[in-house]
Formats: structure tokens, sequence, C-alpha cells
């Protein structure tokens, strides 16, 4: 039997690189080794490729409180496309050693330069088929701005927002410190194009804004200001594509996030550094109701961003059941113990399984507009 041929592409030139690596250490453990090869790709923080040996990506861990990271390359790696489709090699000097042909690209890379469409392009150029969303879905799905217009146009309910980008900020900023204060407090200010919760502040008072605008906008030039919720509970939902269901994609059971802190903000040091920061609780305890309402409007945030293969819808109830939908995250985390996989296990999908499914779905799909 011919083995799919699988590059696993991880590290990447954002604020998550860390994590992209925690997240391929975890897909390679997890990957059927009856049925792919897996070639590993990091992307350096200087943004250097690299093929990366499958035991240094198995081995990638937290450390003394320090998330991996890809080595700086001896040899860059270069891809190919040739008679036989593409490849990924080795460049040492003018020879190209350690060739490998790929059949589908499992891109385990988070925020920009990896998640937000760029290399969705690339793929797209190179005829490689890949996981999850194309370029389209995914830069909408990275850019916090163009998401929620999306939403509203599907008619899912939004909770109030205001977007500045850079040039607002520098030429018009009185106007935009004059639409926030139509907002109630706390506000979340945001990167636009981030994740992982990097670079967001929780702001309580109109003193601690511009500060808040400032950390923001050493991530992304342009902002959002969210208005915060107060008491309301955070549940989320993973949605896997099925060309064959009726909205092309199936929801899992519902998840709940219940932040340890006493201010409430899921921070990135509580994602993924302190095991006390946040339970999760896999299926969440809520009515049939609710959970089928949230399930139907995860699907319908699937098909309002145009996405495939997978996405983790985030939502905010409050205690009188109202919905809100949060964001889409078209590469959510992975990890083993990750919301999304966790989802499916519950659902009745291993890890295992998982990760062989969104690959079969890549697969089975062409390259280009479809």
């Amino acid at each position: 039997m011919n083995r799919t041929r699988v590059a696993l592409i991880f590290g990447g030139q954002s604020s998550e690189h860390g994590i992209s690596c925690l997240t391929a250490a975890s897909v390679l453990k997890a990957i059927d080794a009856e049925r792919f090869d897996v070639v590993g790709v990091g992307i350096s923080k200087t943004g250097r490729w690299t093929q990366v040996p499958l035991d240094v990506v198995a081995n990638y861990a937290i450390v003394d409180g320090v998330a991996p990271e890809v080595a700086e390359p001896q040899l860059d790696a270069v891809w190919m496309v040739g008679e036989h489709g593409c490849e990924v090699a080795s460049r040492d000097g003018e020879k190209l050693v350690d060739i490998n042909g790929v059949d589908v690209a499992f891109a385990l890379l988070h925020g920009p330069f990896g998640e937000d469409g760029t290399l969705q392009g690339m793929f797209e150029m190179m005829g490689i088929r890949y996981v999850g969303s194309g370029v389209t879905a995914s830069a909408v799905g990275m850019d916090k701005h163009f998401m929620k217009l999306a939403f509203e146009a599907a008619g899912l309910p939004v909770w109030p927002y205001v977007v500045a980008s850079a040039h607002r900020l520098q030429h018009d900023r009185e106007a935009v410190l004059e639409e926030i204060k139509q907002l109630s407090y706390p506000l979340f200010v945001k990167p636009a194009r981030g994740g992982s919760s990097i670079g967001i502040t929780r702001v309580t008072d109109p003193s601690e804004l511009d500060a808040a605008i400032e950390e923001a906008q050493r991530f992304d030039p342009k902002i959002v200001v969210e208005q915060g919720f107060v008491g309301a509970r955070e549940l989320e939902c993973a949605v896997l594509g099925n060309p064959d269901a009726p909205m092309g994609c199936d929801a899992s059971v519902i998840g709940e996030i219940r932040v340890q802190a006493e201010d409430g903000f899921y921070d990135y040091e509580a994602k993924y550094f302190d095991e006390d920061g946040a339970a999760l609780d896999a299926p969440a305890n809520t009515s049939p109701e609710l959970a089928a309402k949230l399930q139907q409007m995860a699907k319908q945030a699937f098909v309002a961003v145009d996405a495939e293969g997978l996405v983790r819808a985030d939502f905010f109830v409050t205690d009188t059941d109202e919905v809100y939908i949060n964001e889409v995250n078209t590469m959510p985390g992975f990890t083993q113990i990750s919301m999304y996989p966790t989802l499916w296990q519950e659902s009745g999908i291993t890890y295992t399984d998982l990760v062989g499914r969104l690959i079969d779905l890549a697969m089975s799909r062409p390259v280009g507009l479809r």
C-alpha cells in the first residue's frame, strides 16, 4: 500500500512559535505510522525553513517554564515542484540532499504567517494539498475585524466592539476613543490578528486604555476593543469537515473553560503554563437545548467564514442563556490535551483518528478554486 507522505510544518515567526512546536510533537506521536510517512519541517523564529529530524520533534516539551523552538538551521529547506509532484529538500552548498516527496502539508502554525492565509497561498501556488481552511477563510479567521463582519452578515450575534487601524489611531485617535466610550467596562484590547491571548489587556478604567493599546500594537498595528462580559460562561464547540453532512461539517459535544484567576482572564500563561489556570470541562454541564443551539451556531460560523477541515468556535453565554459568538479558530490548539481534540475524543473520535480524518479531508479535495 502506498502511504501518504505528510509534511508537518511548525514553528514560525509569530508569538505562538513554541506552542506550534508542542503541537507538532503531539501530532507526530499520535499519527498512524501504518498509513503515513512523516517529514518534519520547522520554521525558525527568523523565518528560515529547515527539515527537523523526527526524534527532535518528538522531544519538544516545556522545560523549566520555557517552550521549545526550532533551532536556526545548518541546512536550509527548499520546496520544489517537479514532474512527480511536490518535494522538500535541504540545500547543502550547491547540492540538494534529503529530498522527500510530499503529498499533503499539515501546517501546525498559529498566528500570522501560518494561520492567516499566507502559507495557504503558497500551498495553492505549488499545488500542495493541505489540512484546514483555504486562503480566504484562513485570513478572515485570523482577523477579528473581518471575522466579526462575516458573523454579523450570517446573522450570528456579536457583542459590541470597536476596530481601530494604525492610521486611525495616529490621525483620528480622539474619534476612536469616543467610540470606545460607548462600550461598558471591563474592556479587552486585542491585536486584531493575534492568538493565544498574547498582547491582550483587560482594562477596567479609562486611565489604562493608552497602555493597553500600545501593548496590543506591539503585536499588530490594527487593534480590536471588545466590551467584556461579566459572569458569562465560556463555551466552545469543535467543528470537523464532513462533505456528506447537510452543512458540510459536524459539531462535537460542548466544552467549557472555567478560569480560576480572579479577573476571569484566560491569558497565555493560564492556557499553556499554569496547570491551575483554568479547568476544562468536556462535556460541559449544559441543557440539551443550549448544547444543540451552540452546535448549530458553530456550524453556521464554519460556513460563514467558508472554513474547511477544522474550526473551534468560542461563545459567551449569559446567565439567561443568551449566546454570543466570540470567535472561530481555523487552527486551534491541537496538543492532545487541547480543547479541540478533547471535545472530539468526548464525541467518540480518538486523537489518532482525528489526525487521520483531517489528512483524508485534505487529500480528498482539489487545490485551486473549489
